[in-house]
């Protein structure tokens, strides 16, 4: 029996093949099909390629979102340990920043919401790592747009956050 597919067309018009359960995984993509029936044995209808508007699904990063789908669909097929799952998923983030903000986006309009808790995690985790704002501010590269004036306003407004609790 043939593994039944789907295809996904990107907004810079790359089109992927990819095994329909693998496709379900995107609420939206699944919404987007739910009504397609199922194709009579030995048909070999194709459907049109399911558009994926979205400016944050472009090709590149279609791709690298396709990648973690079918990754964790095999993990599901063959029962993976969870600290495999874990160990893959820690090397899948290691990507530059603007790739991972571009997989926040995806998987946010795809409704992929493992994919979504993932990254936003590793972003947090950043953050976590930086003890103040003018850190965070170069660790993502984000100019600051504060006057000296405005900064020492908002450091009195706030300075119950800077109290150590006795």
């Amino acid at each position: 029996m043939t593994t039944r597919k789907v295809q996904l067309l990107s907004p810079d018009k790359q089109t992927f093949e990819v095994e329909w359960d693998v496709a379900m995984r995107s609420t939206v993509v699944k919404q987007m099909l739910e009504d397609v029936p199922e194709p009579e044995e030995g048909s070999e209808e194709q459907l049109d390629p399911v558009p994926l508007m979205d400016r944050s699904c472009v090709a590149n990063v279609l791709e690298k979102v396709l990648e973690y789908l079918k990754k964790h669909h095999e993990f599901d097929k063959t029962s993976a340990s969870q600290e495999d799952r874990e160990a893959w998923d820690k090397k899948y983030v290691e990507v530059e920043d603007e790739v991972l903000f571009h997989l926040i986006l995806a998987a946010n309009f795809l409704d992929i919401k493992d994919l979504l808790d993932l990254t936003c995690k590793t972003v947090a985790e950043y953050i976590k790592q930086c003890k103040t704002p003018e850190e965070i501010r170069q660790r993502f590269n984000i100019p600051n747009d504060f006057t000296p004036e405005e900064e020492e306003e908002v450091r009195k407004e706030n300075a119950w956050c800077e109290e150590a609790p006795s």
